[in-house]
């Protein structure tokens, strides 16, 4: 309760008119050189007030500071115009749910936790655009979350948004995604065709990785040795953040998989694999010298993780994506479709080209169904499955026990 409190008492109005004194710094020694600040006099708490912000360039810091104008000329206050998304939903979920049954909260509450805040919660609710939302409900989908869980966790940004209009923060609501269950159809197609999701091979990933690492923020390496691990043990993001020293087998080279980092309310937590069931992986040459460096990195706790942030910090597949720039990076490269999740599929269509047998990838995929790992086979390797239950299901016939003739009588 004391939250929501601190969260509403930041949403004021300031009369309108009241002038912003704003400014650029340029600060050639960081990464985002560009520092754009506004200070006003607050006439409610009679003190001055001031925001500030880094950007990449001129422009964007520009551009950040017209918007603050808007809104002040339109009397909201500052303060109020950058509150990240989460604050604000906690401020005025009350207001947004307001008209719902008690048995449609709940499930809107809790897509708002689990799905909502850790996606876009960082985000000041004017930097929220219709393309933040299409990524992210993409994203959703691409975590096989079923349609309603998606549905409800989208209508409660909806109504958080449209309060946002309402409180005249933006003008139009880019939650409103028309035709998203067509998305989703899209996404179930792609699913049925993950080879056409992964990159094509070692060279590519071994470019992502440095090309990743060079947008990062100190150029930090670790990012690329996330990346090219993820695609090499077609593990997802959260598993390889769970990843422990003690999970790694260096005498067989063996990744036992056996919990995955994922956010939750208040953070980021470990749970469990998705599948509820530890997996073990293999650890292929490629990758052995770059395991042992971060096992030694790491130390002889076997409960130290084996990636991390620059700064120890544990890693999602949202920090991965801001610490990286992914969406640029990708899309400079040419692999605009690229979402963290396709290295996964990746890795498991190089096991399946490499002539893996579908039961063994299963196992290491972690896949409950067999038909789900079927979709990372080559389509003739499939023709030549199909051939070989054809044959199986022809020589079962062969095998069938016939009936026996009738016994001649003799007559005496």
């Amino acid at each position: 309760m004391a939250i929501a409190s601190a969260a509403a008492a930041a949403i004021e109005t300031i009369p309108i008119g009241v002038r912003l004194k704003t400014d650029v710094e340029y600060r050639p020694d960081r990464p985002s050189p560009y520092r754009a600040r506004v200070r006003w006099w607050d006439p409610e708490t009679k003190s001055r007030k001031s925001l500030s912000t880094a950007k990449e360039s001129e422009d964007e810091a520009q551009e950040w500071l017209t918007g603050l104008i808007e809104a002040a000329e339109a009397g909201i206050n500052p303060s109020l115009a950058t509150m990240p998304l989460a604050d604000y939903g906690t401020a005025n979920m009350q207001l947004a749910l307001r008209g719902l049954e008690l048995k449609t909260r709940d499930p809107y509450l809790s897509g708002w936790k689990l799905r909502v805040v850790p996606a876009l919660g960082h985000l000041p609710v004017r930097m929220i655009t219709n393309g933040a939302v299409d990524r992210t409900v993409q994203n959703w989908i691409a975590d096989e979350h079923g349609r309603s869980t998606v549905k409800n966790s989208l209508a409660v940004l909806v109504r958080v948004m449209e309060q946002a209009v309402r409180d005249g923060i933006i003008k139009i609501n880019p939650a409103r995604v028309t035709g998203w269950q067509k998305l989703y159809k899209q996404a179930e197609d792609e699913l049925l065709n993950p080879r056409a999701l992964a990159l094509p091979d070692w060279q590519a990933l071994i470019q992502l990785a440095d090309a990743l690492v060079a947008a990062s923020y100190g150029e930090y390496r670790g990012w690329g040795n996330v990346v090219v691990f993820a695609a090499c043990t077609a593990a997802r993001i959260g598993e390889v953040s769970g990843c422990r020293v003690g999970d790694i087998d260096t005498t067989n080279w063996i990744w036992t998989v056996r919990r995955q980092t994922t956010p939750a309310p208040g953070g980021l937590v470990d749970k469990g694999t998705k599948g509820k069931r530890a997996r073990q992986v293999p650890i292929i040459e490629e990758i052995r010298p770059l395991v042992a460096q971060r096992v030694l990195a790491a130390g002889p706790d076997p409960d130290a993780r084996l990636f991390t942030g620059p700064r120890g910090g544990r890693i999602s597949t949202a920090v991965l994506r801001d610490a990286t720039h992914w969406d640029n990076v990708v899309s400079k490269l040419g692999y605009e479709h690229l979402r963290r999740h396709d290295l996964r599929h990746t890795g498991l269509t190089w096991f399946a080209d490499a002539g893996v047998p579908v039961h063994v990838l299963r196992k290491i995929a972690g896949h409950g169904s067999l038909t789900t790992t079927q979709r990372y086979l080559h389509p003739d390797v499939r023709q030549i499955t199909a051939a070989g239950a054809a044959l199986t299901a022809h020589l079962s016939v062969l095998r069938a026990p016939r009936s026996l003739p009738s016994p001649i009588v003799v007559a005496r």
